[in-house]
């Protein structure tokens, strides 16, 4: 009898334990209660708070109401990938992320370009942002914070060079191409081009997969960063929890999403901003848990996690967006305008020439960043002054 009790006083700590972890843990994601408020708020009202639109205070209401809780739930998405990573081992964690962040900017992107007018350039805008804050903005800020601070970072050649060597095409082939071909008229993909594209993009993307995820997983991984040990830190019981909540986190987006397009769409038609506008919000969107992500791997030294970051996250979004949202355009009738202006098709040739010189030496510096920094610089003033 004495050993059954001393047994049952053993095993009630254990569980206390595993419930006071879940607890907290629960209490930690007091942001998800109100990204399902939010979004049960504007399933009932939506209609009367997209009425006050015309207002300065309605709309600011609504824009930053919407912005705030979408930004917020990618933000959470990334920190249960994180811990997803942690789990899992690199890359997979890496990989998590940058899909669940695409498939936030796709149904995003779809959302916007299917309500009010249509914006043949919404989705070349977004991608071109997303492009231009990653490999400019996000790249740029990583590589000054970490060189500040570590003078000097290490990372793998070959895993960089993979990337790099499947963005350029892609991007090429999406952004500047349709502005040189002659079968259709303006910045356009005839139905066959198109179809090239979507094969080219999904071939190219499961390519890079497979050697990321088995043949050469060693590529995106340096020596002196933690490995395959990594994934020890992190209990693997709570695998199942980190990756219901992150899907948790992501239902309630695409709902939020479809709200969302309405003040973009206002900004734009009624208001007569810019149309690159509505492709900086949607990249801002994306791109902001990432960045936070990359900076904070860069800052810890981790220079090669940051780097899977970010090459990662423009890779994902023009190789999986770019298939689906011609598929999108062609299903709903939307025309799609891929092509780039002038300027802005310089700016892409010289940021991924400039990303070419970055990754090359399997060092990074300050200098390196203030380049990129300096490019993100020129990409927001020609969004005003093009």
């Amino acid at each position: 009898m004495t050993t059954c009790n001393h047994r049952s006083a053993v095993k009630r700590p254990a569980k206390s334990k595993t419930a006071s972890t879940l607890w907290r843990s629960a209490r930690s994601d007091w942001f998800l209660g109100i990204s399902l408020a939010t979004t049960a708020i504007f399933a009932v009202t939506g209609e009367s708070l997209h009425a006050t639109l015309s207002t300065v205070a309605g709309f600011s209401l609504v824009f930053l109401w919407l912005f705030g809780t979408v930004l917020g739930s990618a933000l959470m998405v990334a920190r249960h990938a994180d811990r997803v990573a942690e789990i899992l081992g690199e890359p997979y964690g890496t990989l998590l992320l940058t899909l669940s962040v695409t498939f936030i900017e796709v149904m995003t992107i779809t959302a916007v370009m299917l309500h009010g007018e249509n914006n043949p350039t919404l989705v070349r805008d977004t991608l071109f942002a997303i492009v231009m804050i990653i490999l400019g903005g996000m790249v740029g800020a990583s590589l000054l914070a970490g060189g500040w601070l570590h003078r000097e970072q290490h990372y793998n050649l070959q895993g960089a060079n993979a990337y790099l060597g499947v963005i350029i095409p892609l991007a090429m082939l999406s952004l500047s191409l349709p502005n040189f071909t002659v079968t259709t008229p303006g910045p356009t993909l005839s139905a066959a081009q198109q179809a090239f594209v979507v094969v080219v993009s999904i071939g190219l993307y499961g390519a890079f997969l497979v050697i990321q995820t088995g043949r050469h997983r060693g590529y995106f991984a340096a020596d002196d960063e933690p490995g395959d040990d990594y994934r020890h830190k992190a209990p693997r019981r709570s695998l199942g929890w980190h990756a219901a909540l992150l899907v948790a986190y992501i239902v309630p987006v695409v709902f939020l999403a479809e709200q969302l397009a309405l003040p973009i769409d206002y900004v734009i038609e009624t208001l007569r901003m810019p149309t690159a506008i509505g492709g900086v919000v949607i990249a801002t969107l994306v791109a902001t848990p990432e960045a936070i992500a990359a900076t904070r791997a860069a800052l810890s030294n981790r220079v090669q996690r940051s780097i899977n970051v970010s090459l990662g996250s423009v890779l994902s979004s023009i190789g999986l967006t770019v298939p689906v949202m011609l598929a999108i355009s062609y299903l709903t009738d939307h025309e799609v305008h891929l092509g780039l202006s002038n300027a802005d098709d310089l700016l892409l040739a010289v940021t991924l020439a400039v990303c070419v010189v970055t990754f090359a030496s399997g060092r990074t510096n300050i200098l390196q960043g203030a380049v990129h920094v300096t490019l993100f610089a020129a990409f927001v003033m020609l969004i005003f002054q093009a």
